[in-house]
């Protein structure tokens, strides 16, 4: 007689890969990212057009990515997983 046990049977190609630690899957991730990607994108402007304070804006918004990630993730908005770090 077969053995029968109480778990499903899972196919291993199905099966995502684990992510201990939830790298960029936080609002406050994301947000970062977005902030950098906009910023580095005013900044290319200004330099693509002969532009510098729009230039000097997009770094500043660049730079202004990092803190308001760790402020959000500060917030409760990061990933709920600890750092290895």
């Amino acid at each position: 007689m077969a053995k029968t046990t109480d778990q499903p049977v899972v196919d291993p190609a199905r099966v995502l890969p684990h992510d201990p630690y939830g790298h960029g899957h936080s609002i406050a991730a994301w947000a970062a990212v977005t902030i950098v990607m906009v910023g580095f994108g005013v900044a290319s402007i200004g330099f693509v057009i002969p532009n510098v304070p729009l230039a000097i804006v997009g770094g500043v918004i660049a730079l202004a990515g990092g803190p308001i990630g760790k402020i959000l993730g500060a917030m409760g908005l990061g990933s709920s997983h600890g750092s290895t770090r």
